[in-house]
């Protein structure tokens, strides 16, 4: 071989190394770090996300790594569950199960993109300027609007027209229960019922509570969204049925626990969205530009079961909204 054409060959081997090299070098592997919450329905809902991702071309373990959190109530776990996912380095956050894990993310990062999910008053809350544009580094979606409350009240004055009595379980500690109990005050007046505040601090401040206003008649309970009533589904529903009191409630979940009725969002279509949200994040759009949005969908659930031992006949109009039925 003539030394012109060997030097020529040799410089176009080295030329193509690098284009070789970069051919071969793996693909960035981006992080989302999601902190859970104490909602039993939060590890399907996680499922939904990952499968829409998936949709989206985001795989776990392929072109993207999800770590996991939560699951547990206190500011104390959520600091430190807000610690460790920070550590490794994500690139978008995402935080489900109401105030306390997005305000400890907020305290602990103003740069990496937080998306929330069951924040009911982010306005409030002071994590978003404005819901059409939230700025900073955080958005997300909400649960429910305030006005859904008097829907609650609504909904068990139908179930049992007999109710002038409305205990309505709510955490004083937060603002969003005092915001939706505040929201009934106007159905309260123009269908005679009188509402009575019930804290949901511990279990013994409920059971207390609920037994001493069974004691009266035509009572019924309205379990609002937090923390707590959450946290103490349970006790509620074991003491619903124990003083027979009518109980609407703000997720399905609690009334596949043995719940009467409740009305609230579609928690998998919100799943859905926020993958989406994700999704933009990881391709450069900033959290600032994307607006804080609503449900799009909500569900009326009832359980037959539990109105029969209660002793009460669900009118058919109602059973014909209902989106689910449990026999």
């Amino acid at each position: 071989m003539r030394r012109r054409e060997f030097i020529t060959l040799l410089g176009g081997a080295a030329a193509a190394w690098p284009i070789a090299a970069r051919a071969q070098q793996p693909e960035r592997v981006w992080r989302i770090g999601v902190r859970s919450g104490a909602n039993p329905e939060f590890q399907g809902g996680l499922a939904v996300f990952r499968e829409e991702l998936q949709k989206l071309g985001w795989t776990h373990g392929q072109n993207v790594r999800i770590d996991v959190r939560g699951g547990t109530i206190g500011d104390d776990s959520a600091r430190k569950e807000v610690a460790e996912l920070l550590a490794f380095a994500p690139d978008v956050i995402l935080s489900l199960g109401g105030s306390l894990p997005v305000a400890a993310f907020q305290q602990a990062t103003h740069t990496v993109p937080i998306v929330f999910v069951g924040v009911v008053d982010p306005v409030g809350a002071g994590f978003v300027e404005s819901l059409a544009r939230p700025g900073g580094n955080t958005t997300g979606f909400t649960p429910f609007e305030y006005g859904i409350s008097a829907k609650w009240l609504e909904l068990l004055k139908e179930t049992d027209p007999r109710v002038t009595r409305a205990a309505v379980l709510r955490d004083p500690s937060n603002p969003a229960g005092i915001g939706q109990m505040a929201a009934m005050q106007g159905a309260a007046t123009s269908l005679k019922v009188e509402l009575t505040p019930v804290g949901v601090r511990d279990a013994a401040e409920i059971e207390r509570a609920i037994a001493v206003f069974a004691r009266g008649a035509n009572g019924g309970l309205i379990v609002t969204v937090g923390g707590p009533t959450i946290l103490h589904r349970a006790l509620i529903n074991t003491l619903a049925a124990r003083h027979r009191l009518p109980a609407v409630y703000p997720y399905r979940f609690f009334v596949t626990g043995g719940g009467l009725i409740s009305y609230g969002p579609d928690q998998n279509d919100q799943y859905r969205r926020v993958a989406g949200y994700v999704d933009r994040i990881l391709k450069g759009e900033k959290p600032a530009d994307l607006p804080v949005q609503a449900p799009t969908k909500y569900e009326l659930v009832i359980n037959l079961k539990t109105a029969k031992a209660h002793g009460l006949e669900v009118p058919p109009t109602l059973l014909a909204r209902a989106d689910e039925v449990i026999e």
